[in-house]
């Protein structure tokens, strides 16, 4: 059974930065990546990173999150700055093997002043 277990998130204020992180429980070479879904809202791709470090980004996150992943730790880190309002949502991490997508229990974001 894999187990993906999140960390870092909290109550920052409008402009503030959070970091965030996902431990898996085994070793993968499968993409890797975060999602997020606001109150009322559909769960949404936030960032996906393969194991070479190849990245893709929503475009309302582009140039203010970084998504990386270290191999060695089974681990994938999502660097949130400039954070907005809109960025409010639990964050889950994600990993697609074998057809079936596992996800985190999630971690809540909250930007407000």
């Amino acid at each position: 059974q894999v187990q993906l277990v999140e960390s870092g998130g909290g109550l920052v204020q409008p402009g503030g930065s959070l970091r965030l992180s996902c431990a898996a429980s085994i070793f993968t070479t499968r993409p890797m990546g975060w999602y997020r879904q606001a109150p009322g809202k559909e769960r949404e791709l936030v960032a996906t990173i393969t194991y070479f470090d190849s990245t893709n980004y929503a475009d309302s996150v582009k140039g203010r999150f970084t998504i990386s992943r270290d191999n060695a730790k089974n681990t994938v880190y999502l660097q949130m700055n400039s954070l907005k309002p809109e960025d409010t949502a639990v964050y889950y991490c994600n990993i697609a093997l074998t057809g079936v997508d596992y996800w985190g229990q999630g971690t809540q974001v909250t930007v407000s002043s």
